[in-house]
């Protein structure tokens, strides 16, 4: 059980600059005896709205220096505050402000809300077990208007769709993965690393691009760009929804429409899932 949902700002000043964290918790306990549903005993319950106030103080005391390091934190004050919690598990997703910048010019206290992929991160733990901590992003829309195709795929006799050497390649994708043992790492600066890897990968170089010949593909070199290029990765998911666009015909409004107008297909739409791991 547990509470969800817990949303708060937490602002930062050093002199006159502000600094903003916007984020959502999910805090979720087990304890070390069922009595609560078996009997209707309630002594060893943490209400929900004490978890929501513990989420806010340690907030207020240590701030937020990182998505990850904060989840830790939360499970580590249910594991070493009471001794009744046999399982905590957090959920952590930022809102994505960004600071606005005025002619080149940082501002001191402005942001903008910029829907870029949402930053999120899962801690769990076990009592005498180890801390695992999974992060990820999501909602992180992606297109490239040409370099992909499908092309040699299965046919049969229900087969209508067309093979394709050039089309736009647009997705939506959701990317999560898992740290080894946790050391002294800086989260903040692995998940802008993986990130860039997941912008690389899907993209290619900037002049020229990468072929795609399929969307499975392009999750598969997604994963193994990152497993190659952040060795604190150990594994990793990612799962990309498909928007498929249609050229418009356009022959009897007398003109030729050479891939200049298109409309999304709003449904059914396809969805590639992969999970990979180190050995």
């Amino acid at each position: 059980y547990g509470k969800n949902t817990i949303k708060f700002l937490r602002l930062h000043r050093e002199g006159k600059k502000h600094f903003v964290k916007e984020v959502e918790v999910c805090t979720h306990l087990r304890l070390t005896s069922p009595q609560e549903y078996l009997e209707g005993n309630n002594s060893l319950v943490i209400p929900t709205d004490t978890i929501k106030n513990i989420v806010l103080v340690l907030a207020k005391k240590n701030g937020i220096p990182s998505l990850e390091e904060f989840a830790i934190g939360i499970c580590n004050h249910f594991m070493t505050t009471f001794c009744q919690v046999a399982y905590v598990k957090t959920y952590v997703q930022e809102v994505p402000w960004q600071r606005l910048h005025e002619d080149g010019v940082p501002h001191i206290h402005s942001f903008i809300c910029v829907p870029d992929g949402i930053r999120f991160c899962e801690a769990e733990q076990c009592r005498n077990g180890p801390l695992i901590v999974f992060a990820g992003i999501k909602d992180l829309k992606l297109m490239k208007t040409t370099q992909s195709g499908f092309e040699g795929f299965y046919k049969n006799e229900h087969t209508t769709l067309p093979e394709r050497h050039d089309r736009i390649l647009c997705g939506e994708l959701f990317c999560k993965w898992s740290y080894g043992e946790c050391k002294d790492f800086d989260f903040n600066c692995i998940w802008k690393k993986i990130r860039e890897c997941i912008l690389e990968a899907f993209a290619g170089p900037p002049d020229c691009g990468e072929y795609s010949p399929s969307y499975q593909k392009t999750v598969n070199c997604i994963q193994m760009h990152v497993l190659s290029r952040v060795s604190q990765v150990q594994v990793i998911e990612v799962v990309l929804n498909n928007t498929f666009y249609n050229v418009v015909d356009m022959k009897n409004l007398g003109l030729t429409n050479d891939k200049e107008v298109l409309v999304p297909v709003e449904a059914p739409y396809g969805s590639c899932a992969c999970t990979l791991g180190r050995k």
